[in-house]
């Protein structure tokens, strides 16, 4: 039957091709795939994402399926098999979310190079439609930007922002550009005082005050000038990309110490740089910004390679017991969690050296090989980079339940995300809960196959899928729309290392 619908689906592709005048290569060409694979798809020889019945139709102008948005995705994984093969890293989700906000400081048109289509990508993309920005995709992952004379901030689109925790990212593009604005509360969740708190503290140094309505901030801006120097009270990674823009529409200088140096707070920085920012420091904890007055220019950015898929990836061959090569890796931001592993009896190979397309980001090729692994001997635990990052700490937590031995893993940076770890005693893992921030994990696990709901957190949703590959017989993981929040098309990827996962719509 599902052989039946393939065929179906790849007869409406062509049909819908051959209308449009386009070759197989040139189809392949605007989504961003190989022309093999369009003719495998075409020949009902392929599975299909509905990410990729998307981008397809939308080159051809034509919805080649409907689907009832009512319904949830689940992925049915039919485990215990060894992966094989290379994958590349797609390019940052948070990198492109952080630029994204960056482009409303830009009157000239940006293109953003290799951009994830992801569905947190989409939700600001839907944001930024509509307030007036035009965007359009260009050979499949390249996206064009163009904002109007004035943004339309009354006609934002609250049921898209409400599902981002990025608008609270709009802050700082905003501040020199409007004086009295609102913005709907980022992520339909409540962040927390200790979260949203250092953004506000921040921006009041340039004359911004925003107050908490029900549903909403209410900002009022009375810009001063001046030289400044601001002390982040929490070195947050979105607080210091909201002061950084904040600081690239001053023509002072503002310095911001305690500041974060990860990679997405870096390729912010890269992008302001090439749109003749001034900025002294990155990389570091202290930075030193002299802004203009107005920027407009048009440009095209690469951002960087994702260090949290990296990671994933290097889970997912540790937790299968498999030997993969993962290419594109940003070196930079995974050497603590890489010596980590090592230490733990994880064995891999690094190429050397080379430069990501921004021109600046250090990237290799690390090759994965079968390990026997041992617990950690201290506790896992995350810190601020260049220590291991808070978004990289579940998937250790994940491979710590292969490892010989009792692991202590703290996640203290969340309130609740470590008891997501008790979702893998489903599939048999040895899991003590010790309080909302701490658990042990007791391996070896032997899997077993279970029926799991995705819990509302991509990274745990994702440690689930990969548990997943690693149980022997069929395993259901209902609900991945957290997964599709951060990651393109993982589970076709993973089918390309040889996993078998199987997209169900119900």
């Amino acid at each position: 039957m599902k052989d039946k619908y393939l065929q179906k689906i790849g007869n409406l592709i062509a049909e819908n091709r051959q209308k449009q005048g386009l070759t197989q290569t040139q189809l392949a060409e605007a989504i961003g795939t190989s022309q093999s694979a369009i003719n495998r798809i075409e020949n009902g020889g392929q599975n299909i994402s509905i990410d990729m019945i998307a981008r397809i139709s939308e080159v051809l102008n034509n919805n080649i399926v409907t689907v009832n948005h009512s319904g949830k995705m689940n992925f049915k994984v039919t485990g215990g098999k060894k992966l094989s093969g290379e994958i590349q890293v797609k390019t940052s989700k948070n990198a492109a979310v952080g630029l994204l906000c960056a482009s409303l400081l830009n009157k000239g048109k940006t293109t953003l190079r290799k951009v994830a289509r992801i569905e947190e990508v989409n939700r600001i993309i839907e944001v930024l439609n509509s307030i007036g920005v035009k965007t359009r995709w260009l050979d499949g992952s390249d996206l064009e930007i163009v904002p109007p004379a004035r943004l339309r901030l009354e006609d934002m689109d609250i049921a898209a922002a409400k599902r981002t925790r990025t608008v609270i990212m709009f802050l700082g593009p905003l501040l020199h550009q409007y004086d009295d604005f609102k913005l709907p509360f980022a992520g339909g969740c409540n962040l927390g005082k200790r979260t949203v708190e250092p953004h506000l503290s921040g921006l009041r140094h340039f004359g911004m005050n925003v107050t908490a309505e029900t549903d909403y901030y209410h900002a009022k801006t009375d810009v001063n000038s001046g030289d400044r120097t601001i002390l982040l009270t929490e070195r947050g990674d979105t607080v210091t990309e909201n002061i950084i823009m904040a600081a690239a529409l001053s023509p002072n200088t503002t310095i911001i110490r305690n500041a974060s140096p990860n990679y997405m707070v870096q390729d912010v920085c890269f992008f302001l740089k090439k749109l003749g920012v001034k900025i002294e420091g990155i990389g570091t904890t202290t930075l030193k910004i002299t802004g203009r007055k107005r920027i407009s220019k048009n440009l095209d950015y690469y951002p960087s390679e994702d260090p949290i898929e990296a990671m994933s990836f290097i889970a997912a061959a540790a937790v299968t017991d498999s030997e993969i090569t993962v290419r594109r890796a940003p070196i930079e931001f995974l050497e603590i969690e890489l010596a980590t592993l090592a230490e733990m009896g994880l064995k891999f190979e690094l190429s050397k050296e080379y430069f990501a397309n921004n021109g600046q980001t250090r990237l290799v090729d690390i090759k994965l090989q079968r390990s026997k692994l041992q617990a950690a001997k201290d506790k896992l635990h995350a810190l601020p980079f260049p220590g291991i990052n808070m978004d990289n700490l579940p998937f250790l937590g994940l491979i710590a339940t292969v490892a010989e031995g009792r692991t202590l893993v703290h996640d203290w940076s969340y309130e609740n995300r470590a008891i997501y770890f008790t979702e893998l005693s489903k599939l048999n893992a040895q899991i003590e809960l010790v309080d909302p921030h701490r658990v042990y994990i007791t391996g070896p696990t032997r899997w077993k196959p279970a029926d799991v709901v995705a819990p509302p957190a991509l990274r745990p949703s994702v440690v689930i899928l990969l548990a997943m590959l690693a149980a022997p017989g069929v395993s259901i993981l209902r609900d991945v729309y957290s997964i599709n929040r951060g990651y393109e098309e993982l589970a076709a990827r993973l089918n390309s290392l040889g996993a078998e996962i199987e997209v169900i719509i119900e």
